[in-house]
């Protein structure tokens, strides 16, 4: 899978969210400075999870961009879907609607497999452990794995 820069720039968006104590409105400026994320990008960007229901945009004089659902009913798989669509995709196509011949048939269960594996991660990370730094148990034990940070 390849984590695509709109994925990453929503998901450093949301945390920053989450993170402000005092839950006000934050800028799409002020978002994009502390985040190093080009304004265009991030507006394109927040329209996508403001779509989804992820954020809200608020006007006025202490407007801005906010949770639009807590964040920690948001889950890592919510915003790539959001920005991006499924976790899988075989040449714009979902694993399941994949279609090959019989000797390559097997093929589309390794896509199966793979979308599960990243769901097991991606749908159990929410916004708010980012926010917070603390990952769920399973997902800290997958990185503790000297072999998970070795590439390949």
């Amino acid at each position: 899978m390849r984590v695509s820069a709109k994925s990453d720039y929503a998901l450093r968006a949301l945390i920053e969210m989450a993170g402000r104590v005092d839950g006000k409105a934050v800028s799409a400026e002020e978002l994009g400075r502390l985040q190093d994320i080009p304004h265009g990008f991030l507006q394109a960007i927040l329209a996508d999870l403001r779509r989804a229901g992820l954020v809200m945009s608020q006007r006025g004089q202490s407007g801005g961009w906010r949770m639009g659902r807590p964040a920690d009913t948001i889950s890592v798989a919510d915003v790539i879907r959001s920005v991006d669509g499924p976790l899988v995709s075989v040449y714009g196509l979902r694993p399941e609607s994949v279609q090959y011949n019989e000797s390559a048939d097997v093929l589309q269960h390794v896509w199966i497999a793979a979308r599960r594996a990243l769901r097991e991660v991606f749908e159990q990370v929410s916004i708010q452990q980012l926010a917070d730094g603390q990952l769920p148990a399973q997902v800290s034990e997958l990185t503790a794995d000297e072999d998970a940070w070795q590439p390949h």
